[in-house]
C-alpha cells in the first residue's frame, strides 16, 4: 500500500490467498474504473495477520484485503468490520482509504475480502525508513500519531451510523475474558503466567470513561504518512479489531509498540531504536491527555492488558506458522516472543500503583 514497500511477486491465479480468475470476474461487476484487462497481484510485505495485495490491471491499482489462510479465531480478522468502519469514517477528521467494494461470497476467493483505493504514502516500519526523518520530522510524526488517535476517539459514532458497532458497557471485562478464551483456542503450550496476568486484570478492572470508536491495533506502522509532509497522516490502516469501547485500550497498546523492541519486532520484523525528536513514553501520554481531555490515571492497567492481548495474538500467529499457514518471512521467531511479553506484563503489574494489579 506504500510507495516504499517491495512486494513479492505472485503468479496470477495461482498464489494462495487470491484466485485472480474469479476475482477478475468480480472486479468487472463491482469495481468502477476497472478496464477489464487481466489483473495481476503482489503480496504487500509487512503484514503478520491479514493478507494485503496490490492488484492492478496495467493502468489502475487497488488494494485487496482478506484474512490469513488458516486458524482464524472467532471474531478475529473481520473483513466486514474493517470495511464498515472505514466506509463510515470517510467524511470525518480520521484519514482512511476510500473503500470501493466488499465481497462476502466465499465462492469468489474462498474468504471474505474488500477492495480499497491505493493511498500514496509511506509506512515507517523499520529502522532504515525511520532514519530518514530529521529530529523535527520525528517530533511531528509523534504529535500526528497522537492527534489522529485522539481524533478517532472524538468521532460521534452515532452520527456516522456506528451506534451498533460494539457494546461499550462492560468492554474491559469482556476484553479480558475474550482474550483469555482466545488463548485457550490458540496456545501451543502451557504458560502459567498468562493465567496469572488474566486474574490480576480481572481483579483490577478500571472504571472506563465515555466510550468511543476503538481502533484495536493503532501503531506507527498501521499508518501511512504523507510522503511530502511527515507531520500529516495520509491514512490509518488495519481496522480488523475495531469496535466501540474504552479508548485507553488503544493508548495502552500504542505505548507498548512505541517503547518495547519485542513488540516492534512482532509488528514489523525489525526493532526500531531511539532517535532524536520522537516523544518518549511520558511525552506521548501527556500529549494524548492534553489533546483528548481524558484522564490517564489508571494507565498501568491498560498497558498490562496491551501486553497480555499482544502475547495471545502472537501465539495465534505462532500456531498458524506451526501449521504451515503463513505467507512471508519472520514467523519462526513469534513463539519465542510470547513468554517475554507475558513476563513483561506480569512485571509491570507487580510494579503498578494499582494495588489489585500487584496481586
Amino acid at each position: 500500500m506504500s510507495s516504499t514497500d517491495s512486494p513479492e511477486g505472485i503468479k496470477p491465479g495461482t498464489d494462495p490467498g487470491i484466485d485472480l480468475a474469479r476475482v477478475q470476474a468480480w472486479f468487472a461487476e463491482n469495481i468502477d474504473g476497472y478496464s477489464g484487462a487481466p489483473l495481476s497481484a503482489s503480496l504487500i510485505a509487512g503484514g503478520r495477520s491479514n493478507l494485503t495485495y496490490l492488484v492492478n490491471d496495467g493502468t489502475n491499482e487497488w488494494v485487496l484485503r482478506r484474512p490469513p489462510l488458516g486458524h482464524v479465531l472467532p471474531t478475529a480478522h473481520d473483513m466486514a468490520r474493517e470495511y464498515r468502519v472505514q466506509h463510515a469514517l470517510a467524511n470525518t477528521a480520521v484519514p482512511v482509504p476510500k473503500i470501493l467494494g466488499f465481497c462476502d461470497d466465499l465462492a469468489i476467493n474462498d474468504a471474505v475480502f474488500y477492495v480499497m483505493e491505493r493511498v500514496d504514502g509511506v509506512i515507517y516500519r523499520d529502522a532504515s525508513s525511520i532514519a530518514s526523518l530529521s529530529p523535527t520530522d520525528a517530533k511531528n510524526v509523534s504529535h500526528a500519531l497522537v492527534d489522529v488517535l485522539a481524533d478517532i476517539h472524538a468521532v460521534d459514532y452515532n452520527a456516522i451510523g456506528l451506534g451498533d458497532f460494539g457494546r461499550p458497557e462492560g468492554y474491559c471485562e469482556r476484553q479480558v475474558r475474550r482474550w483469555g478464551e482466545q488463548w485457550e483456542r490458540s496456545k501451543t503450550r502451557e504458560i502459567p503466567a498468562v493465567d496469572e496476568v488474566a486474574r490480576r486484570l480481572k481483579n483490577a478492572l478500571p472504571a472506563s470513561g465515555s466510550p468511543t470508536i476503538v481502533h484495536g491495533d493503532y501503531r506507527l506502522d498501521n499508518t501511512m504518512m504523507d510522503p511530502r509532509d511527515p507531520s500529516r497522516i495520509a491514512a490509518v490502516l488495519d481496522w480488523e479489531m475495531s469496535t466501540l469501547g474504552d479508548p485507553l485500550t488503544d493508548l495502552g497498546l500504542f505505548l507498548l509498540y512505541w517503547g518495547q523492541a519485542d513488540a516492534q519486532v512482532i509488528a514489523t520484523g525489525s526493532a526500531i531504536g531511539s532517535q532524536d525528536g520522537f516523544l518518549d513514553h511520558d511525552g506521548i501520554v501527556e500529549a494524548y491527555a492534553l489533546k483528548s481531555g481524558r484522564s490517564v490515571d489508571d494507565l498501568d492497567w491498560y498497558e498490562v492488558f496491551a501486553a497480555f492481548k499482544l502475547a495471545i495474538i502472537v501465539e495465534g500467529i505462532n500456531a498458524r506458522f506451526q501449521m504451515g499457514k503463513t505467507l512471508g518471512d519472520g514467523f519462526e521467531a513469534m513463539g519465542a516472543l510470547v513468554g517475554g511479553l507475558v513476563d513483561g506484563a506480569l512485571q509491570r503489574a507487580s510494579n503498578s500503583t494499582i494495588a489489585a494489579l500487584r496481586g
